[in-house]
């Protein structure tokens, strides 16, 4: 079963840094894998299965928060030469180019979260022992 372990250093989209374009970079914790860079972004389809797992950021370094998210999405975007390009991202991957995307949105984890569902103390998620983990 592929294992997606959160962490800090995944990803940033360029909002986050004082740059106002539609630009992301997610690099995949398994080793060897390339950054994954989104231009232009537009997600153009997504499972009707889904699953919930914690997701953090590093603003709110002290807490973690349950979100739904569909387990496969397709996103078109731009690649440095101006082409059109689509990929499919699935079983984890999917979660960290999307939470990018929605930082681009202008949206956090927390927007996502069920409504009167609180964020948990890092402390307590650590308890979980749990790591997102998906099946092949």
């Amino acid at each position: 079963m592929p294992r997606c372990t959160p962490s800090p250093r995944l990803g940033i989209a360029a909002p986050q840094i004082g740059i106002t374009r539609a630009a992301a970079v997610v690099q995949p914790a398994e080793s060897g894998a390339g950054p994954i860079v989104v231009l232009n972004p537009r997600v153009t389809d997504v499972s009707e299965e889904s699953d919930e797992q914690y997701e953090g950021y590093l603003s709110f370094f002290n807490v973690r928060g349950k979100v739904s998210r569909p387990l496969r999405m397709t996103v078109e975007t731009t690649s440095l030469n101006g082409a059109t390009v689509t990929n499919v991202y699935q079983r984890g991957l999917d979660r960290l180019v999307k939470y990018e995307i929605d930082h681009l949105d202008g949206l956090l984890y927390t927007d996502r979260m069920q409504s009167g569902v609180l964020p948990i103390r890092v402390e307590e998620y650590r308890q979980t022992g749990r790591a997102w983990a998906y099946d092949s």
